[in-house]
């Protein structure tokens, strides 16, 4: 089967599987990704993971301000590339990048289209308790994410994953995926599956506001939030006016009356209790401002948590 030369944009670790994988499956001409950018709180100007990969590869690495630029679309022409290959780069492509190569341009996307078309298909999927998720490998057009299927595969979400570990575990069926698509393109045999528009649902940009946990809601839904904002923006709360991010959560079957955000119980073993609108939760893993990650009962043993006390202040803005 012939070789496919190929562009590869992508951006976060989410796509170095998918790049690592055409290394064997074809011939990558140059690898387009975010420019470097600062990062952490030392604001250290860092390279995205996938330059990083590139780099250590030897490939050809392009990192544009703007894919519309004269100076790239010229670039991208004269490498004569069979096929486009993007996953996760974090920019809209442009039409005119798109339609370079002769066999068109395909996207590695984190859900099963068209559910949660978007920024965040994975938390998405997460906050609105989902038990199963997967990938698809679709041709690209102009419209965000909508363009015609060439497969997809399915996972199950399990109660422990997060956004972090979903991610991982859709990075690797994605690129087992995206190789399967690329055989079928090069053999000519790749499907044109329309996706039924009508049916599609949007992921939009998290903010650092989807994270405030607002008590008001049931305990599942919490639970979910906390799991969905893990690893970023992470799920918070305030307690005695600090910021308090949580990182672990259960429901607990206990009945509560108190109000929502009113810590119930304080338990060795057993974590932080707080009331929900409907159930409680209990907290396993937070994070007090400007210190580590650590258990919910070593928190509560250093801040003297006592029953009773609030959590919590404004609600945070409407959900995705």
């Amino acid at each position: 089967m012939t070789r496919l030369r190929v562009v590869f944009l992508g951006t976060p670790e989410f796509a170095v599987p998918s790049l690592q994988a055409l290394l064997v499956e074809a011939d990558i001409l140059a690898v387009i990704t975010q420019p470097d950018r600062p990062k952490g709180r030392g604001r250290q100007v860092t390279p995205p993971p996938v330059a990083e990969e590139a780099k250590a590869k030897g490939l050809r690495l392009l990192q544009p301000a703007r894919l519309r630029s004269p100076e790239v679309i010229d670039a991208l022409r004269a490498l004569a590339p069979d096929l486009h290959v993007t996953a996760a780069y974090g920019k809209l492509i442009p039409r005119e990048v798109l339609e370079i190569p002769r066999l068109g341009s395909v996207n590695v996307h984190p859900s099963l289209l068209p559910k949660y078309r978007g920024a965040s298909p994975i938390a998405s999927a997460i906050l609105n308790g989902e038990r199963e998720t997967g990938v698809t490998i679709m041709y690209m057009a102009a419209e965000l994410d909508a363009g015609d299927v060439i497969l997809q595969r399915r996972l199950p979400i399990t109660p422990e994953d997060t956004s972090r570990t979903l991610e991982a575990h859709l990075a690797r069926l994605g690129a087992e995926a995206l190789i399967e698509a690329v055989r079928l393109i090069a053999a000519g045999r790749a499907p044109r599956i329309p996706q039924d528009h009508a049916a599609a649902t949007y992921a939009g940009k998290l903010e650092k506001e989807h994270g405030r946990i607002d008590w008001r809601k049931p305990a599942p839904a919490l639970v979910n939030l906390i799991r969905a904002m893990d690893p970023w923006p992470s799920a918070f709360t305030t307690h005695r006016g600090g910021l308090l991010k949580i990182w672990r959560a259960a429901v607990s079957d206990a009945p509560v009356p108190e109000e929502p955000g009113t810590v119930v119980d304080v338990r060795p073993g057993e974590g932080i209790v707080v009331a929900a609108g409907g159930g409680a939760v209990r907290l396993l893993e937070v994070q007090p401002e400007d210190r580590r990650r650590m258990s919910a009962e070593a928190y509560a043993r250093g801040s003297r948590l006592r029953p009773g006390e609030r959590l919590g202040g404004a609600a945070g803005p409407p959900m995705l």
